[in-house]
């Protein structure tokens, strides 16, 4: 199998990255991470100009990618500037609706992807500790409509979004697979509270409480009960879309490790020249390559017909990336010694990213034990 990317991918990569580098510097990034707003509108817009995000969807969406490998290589880019604007949530919801959504649900996919409609999926519940099928938040029909209650957490930039995609229970038990329902809500919806707060890692999330929010039948989106496998789908490509910002991430610790270590000097020479920092430079490498590698997987495979290889192969880089990531931050912060862990240096920043997308969407340990789930069940 042929894994280079198309001209169309590298033009958008090279882009990306020159954008990201020139324009997003690290003084820029952290002005905005650090931000009463915790992300930047201009910058949003700009990325939708330069195609950042219509790269995330498909042509019979308004896009012109849509597949593993545009994710991979838009978020490669996003995760080399730390970018904090929203494209993950941006990716999950408007995936879910372009998978399921009416002619009419679909027509605000166009505004999402120019910057000028921002969505969100508000999934993550307290107690549900990364298992998809935990939702306790409950929708129960009635003669007007659907009334909603319960409670969403940690939704990234909630407190600017204009609309969410929130799956409520409609029948079954917490944990059922079965039962599951999407729902459109307008940010201003009556009974839709938001409470805002920043990130370790930079931006902002919030937590959404949802109090008798009264929503007419055009809000579902998709089938009644069935939202399980949009969900599952949608929050796979947010995992591989993490995967390929580690990566990117990853890269820029490495590259700012090497730099370190052959302009640092001790007792007259540069500290890269001791055999046992080399070493330990060239396990990272290895490391981050066979990160690279299950993320080229998952890609690859993101499109599959078959649920079990689509999902095997995505946890699988999960698992991977959690691992890598935590070894190559620890790493390059003890290769640059104390000053790894100042503010000032931008590897503190990205060592710390790496860490928390570890705990996005299922953390190592959650993905190993899904991996050996999944290999044990019958396709």
């Amino acid at each position: 199998m042929n894994f280079n990317h198309t001209e169309d991918r590298r033009m958008l990569s090279d882009m990306l990255t020159r954008f990201v580098a020139e324009q997003y510097s690290f003084a820029v990034r952290d002005r905005i991470a650090n931000s009463a707003e915790g992300y930047s509108m201009e910058f949003w817009q700009r990325y939708a100009e330069l195609g950042a995000i219509g790269a995330l969807f498909d042509e019979a969406n308004g896009g012109f990618g849509g597949h593993g490998f545009d994710i991979a290589v838009v978020f490669e880019a996003l995760g080399r500037g730390l970018v904090v604007e929203p494209f993950l949530d941006t990716l999950m919801a408007g995936d879910a609706i372009a998978a399921v959504g009416t002619p009419a649900q679909k027509d605000i996919l166009e505004s999402v992807q120019t910057g000028a409609m921002r969505i969100a999926l508000a999934h993550t519940e307290p107690q549900a500790y990364y298992e998809l099928a935990h939702v306790d938040t409950y929708a129960v029909r009635n003669q007007n409509g659907w009334t909603l209650n319960g409670h969403k957490a940690v939704v990234a930039q909630a407190e600017h979004a204009d609309l969410f995609v929130v799956p409520a229970r409609t029948s079954g038990d917490a944990e059922n697979e079965q039962g599951i329902t999407l729902f459109l809500i307008p940010a201003t919806t009556p009974g839709l509270h938001i409470s805002g707060y920043p990130l370790i890692d930079g931006g902002r999330a919030a937590d959404i409480t949802l109090r008798d929010v009264a929503l007419r039948d055009d809000a579902v989106l998709g089938t009644i009960d069935q939202g399980y496998a949009t969900l599952e789908r949608s929050v796979g490509k947010g995992i591989l879309a993490l995967c390929a910002e580690a990566l990117g991430a990853m890269d820029a610790a490495r590259d700012a490790t090497l730099d370190y270590l052959q302009t640092r000097k001790q007792f007259g020479v540069p500290i890269g020249r001791f055999q046992a920092l080399q070493h330990r430079m060239a396990d990272v490498l290895l490391e981050i390559e066979q990160a690279r590698s299950a993320v080229i997987n998952a890609a690859s495979q993101l499109d599959h017909s078959d649920r079990i290889t689509r999902e095997r192969a995505l946890s699988a880089a999960k698992y991977t990336i959690g691992r890598v990531g935590t070894l190559v931050a620890e790493e390059c912060i003890q290769l640059h010694g104390g000053i790894g862990m100042t503010w000032e240096l931008p590897l503190a920043h990205y060592a710390k990213r790496l860490i928390m997308i570890d705990h996005q969407l299922g953390d190592e340990d959650h993905h190993l034990n899904r991996y050996i789930a999944l290999a044990n069940r019958p396709g």
